[in-house]
């Protein structure tokens, strides 16, 4: 059981609710002695982010951290604040200092959308600039590095000599919901722009893609339309929408778009196996579909590794999960 305060001195707020960034129903606070308090069971996680809606009697309404709790997590949306339940651990590659590595920023020209891509290339520490190193692509990269450390996890896995050195590609998202949504134009844009443009070796099992959300929906659309592009998939909560299951998602612009893949991808149409790892919250909406899409891969034959985590749809969710998903999975092509 949790149980949460909050203290309104001035007694000017009338509701309290918690908002969970699990799949949860929102917990309504009740007020007893000046002091309003909650008590419920949490879900499936080991650690909880979670804002304060505040209804003012007035008619105003803010939504905040909790003020008596100073543990936050970071996002793009802004600071959440964090309960850590008795059974979570930080991933142990957090205390390594490895050598950080170089960064360059690229720019690499996109036909279709006739816009540029802006890539960061992270190295290892002492890497030829010319040596054509294994490539790691990733969606929304620099969020994934500023919110969840990801080039600082790629410099341990080198360090370690868990991976033989590798190049991740931070791409930034153009029009993330409209290209990151089942598009042919950012598939082609991956395929036929950004890996040529970057020193990779030809062999396709040397490229890997890997993306949370949106980011994984593109990098499977990308595959199954160029299967040529990457040898390997690491994908992290996978806005696999279908129609049976997420009808409240019908008002995203490009539902129907991704809805269509999707049901390709269940059926097995454009199927050509490679190592595919995928990991889900045990507290996220879209657990039911990385279900089925793993499911279905599986049954088509991709060499599968499915991981269900005591997390929800959260940077350091997805952060505490990459070791051993995303270090066995490059171990396995690069070795």
């Amino acid at each position: 059981m949790v149980e949460l305060e909050y203290r309104d001195a001035r007694r000017s707020v009338r509701e309290v609710r918690l908002l969970p960034s699990a799949a949860m129903a929102p917990v309504p606070f009740e007020r007893r002695d000046g002091v309003w308090t909650a008590a419920f069971e949490p879900p499936p996680v080991d650690r909880l982010e979670y804002q304060l809606e505040l209804r003012y009697r007035n008619g105003r309404v803010s939504v905040v951290c909790d003020p008596r709790n100073p543990a936050r997590a970071p996002g793009p949306f802004g600071e959440k604040s964090v309960l850590e339940l008795p059974a979570y651990r930080p991933p142990a590659w957090l205390a390594a200092k490895p050598p950080r590595g170089d960064v360059a920023e690229l720019a690499v020209r996109s036909r279709p959308f006739r816009r540029d891509v802006a890539i960061r290339l992270w190295s290892p520490a002492g890497a030829d600039p010319a040596e054509r190193l294994p490539l790691l692509v990733v969606h929304d990269g620099p969020e994934a590095d500023e919110f969840a450390g990801l080039t600082r996890f790629c410099a341990w896995l080198v360090a370690e000599e868990r991976v033989r050195p590798f190049r991740a590609a931070l791409l930034q998202p153009v029009a993330r919901n409209d290209h990151y949504s089942a598009s042919a134009a950012w598939a082609r844009t991956l395929a036929w722009d950004v890996l040529p443009a970057l020193p990779v070796p030809d062999r396709r099992r040397y490229r890997a893609a890997m993306g949370m959300s949106l980011g994984a929906l593109a990098a499977l659309h990308a595959h199954r339309n160029h299967p040529e592009a990457f040898g390997g998939l690491f994908l992290q909560s996978g806005s696999f929408f279908r129609l049976a299951t997420d009808r409240k998602e019908r008002g995203f612009p490009r539902f129907e778009r991704i809805t269509r893949f999707v049901g390709k991808v269940l059926r097995g149409e454009g199927a050509e196996p490679i190592p595919v790892a995928l990991t889900c919250g045990l507290a996220e909406e879209n657990l039911a579909n990385n279900r089925a899409v793993a499911a279905a891969l599986a049954e088509q034959g991709y060499e599968l590794g499915f991981g269900e985590l005591r997390d929800a749809h959260t940077w350091t969710g997805w952060r505490d999960a990459w070791h051993p998903w995303l270090s066995d999975l490059l171990a396995r092509l690069w070795r």
